[in-house]
C-alpha cells in the first residue's frame, strides 16, 4: 500500500514539473542562435485572410543583427504589432530562420552588439 502511495506522488511531482515547464519556457528558443536588433524602421504592413475567412494583420521587418561576438546577419521577422522604435530585441534564429525574439534593455546587450547597434544607429 506504502508502495502505491508512493508510485502515485512520483507520478504527480512528474506531471506537475512538466506542467510547469511547458508554461515557462519557449521551446523555440531551445539551441537557437541568439542576435540582437534595434527596431530603427516602420515594419511593412502585410494583410492576411485564414482559410476560415478571418482577417489579420503582420508587420515584417528586416533588420541587421549582430551576435555577441559582434558579427553581422540580416534578419527578416513578423510581429502581430508592430514594435517600439528603438527597442532593442534579443531575436532567436535555427538556420536561416527567426524562430523568436524579446525586447531587451540596452544594458543586456553583449558589448560587442552593442557597439555594432550603436554605429548602425548613427
Amino acid at each position: 500500500m506504502k508502495k502505491g502511495f508512493v508510485a502515485i506522488a512520483v507520478v504527480v511531482i512528474v506531471l506537475v514539473g512538466f506542467v510547469v515547464f511547458i508554461q515557462n519556457v519557449n521551446l523555440n528558443r531551445i539551441g537557437a542562435e541568439q542576435y540582437y536588433v534595434q527596431i530603427n524602421q516602420d515594419g511593412k504592413k502585410i494583410e492576411d485572410k485564414s482559410d476560415s475567412g478571418q482577417k489579420y494583420v503582420s508587420y515584417e521587418y528586416t533588420l541587421e543583427g549582430f551576435d555577441s561576438n559582434g558579427k553581422e546577419k540580416s534578419l527578416t521577422f513578423t510581429a502581430s504589432k508592430e514594435l517600439r522604435q528603438d527597442a532593442y530585441l534579443r531575436v532567436y534564429v535555427k538556420g536561416n530562420d527567426v524562430s523568436s525574439y524579446q525586447e531587451v534593455q540596452a544594458t543586456e546587450l553583449p558589448e560587442q552588439a552593442k557597439q555594432k547597434l550603436v554605429g548602425a544607429g548613427k
